[in-house]
């Protein structure tokens, strides 16, 4: 069969693995394999989807549900997938995104606590049957990314999720090596404790195995 889309790659992880790094590198090794592709991110990724980001991640006086923050999180990704994310597969161009909807399982699920039913549900309901081509969990030791994260932001305002303490990022990295086990054909882990060029390295030849770059 003909494949007439493009390919959908999202990368995860949690704060200070390195996923903006690796889009990047990764972006730059498509363009020159003449691969055409947009980089995108969750939550985000239109103009409207960033707007409703600036809800979810800009702390507040206010107090914001879990439930609420799970619900903006998919009110987001319904635009962005409308907007940005099918049509650009429906053009045949790669799709690569930084975070998606295992994040939300990962972060208001095995973070805040919500239900994973709910979240299925959810997933289902916006994004009818699409999912990542393959994922890219990038994994390091949780001290290891926020002292990473901390470094990164010094002095700068940090967002609702990089206020939280180190418990809240080991369920959420729990919840991502779940995701992992769960479906180890669609999600490949990567040791992001090496350096930025082993890390590339090691994506490129996940992507290889696949031979869909050479």
């Amino acid at each position: 069969m003909t494949r007439t889309s493009g390919r959908f790659l999202t990368v995860e992880g949690i704060e200070g693995v390195g996923k903006s790094t690796q889009v990047a590198k990764l972006s730059t090794v498509l363009a020159h394999r003449n691969i055409a592709h947009v980089v995108t991110r969750e939550p985000g990724g239109t103009a409207l989807a960033e707007n409703i980001r600036d809800l979810v991640l800009s702390p507040r006086a206010e107090t914001m549900p879990p439930a609420a923050e799970l619900l903006l999180m998919f009110a987001a990704r319904a635009v962005h997938l409308a907007n940005h994310i099918e049509p650009n597969l429906n053009a045949g161009r790669w799709v690569v995104c930084d975070r998606f909807t295992d994040a939300t399982y990962a972060y208001q699920g095995a973070g805040r606590g919500m239900s994973q039913a709910d979240i299925g549900y959810l997933e289902s309901f916006v994004q009818g049957a699409r999912r990542p081509d393959l994922t890219l969990l990038l994994d390091v030791p949780v001290d290891l990314g926020l002292a990473r994260s901390r470094q990164r932001d010094a002095g700068g305002a940090r967002d609702r999720f990089e206020r939280e303490r180190g418990e809240f990022f080991e369920r959420v990295r729990e919840g991502y090596l779940l995701r992992a086990r769960a479906e180890p054909d669609r999600v490949a882990v990567i040791d992001a404790a090496a350096s930025v060029d082993e890390v590339a390295a090691r994506i490129m030849q996940v992507l290889e195995s696949k031979s869909w770059i050479s």
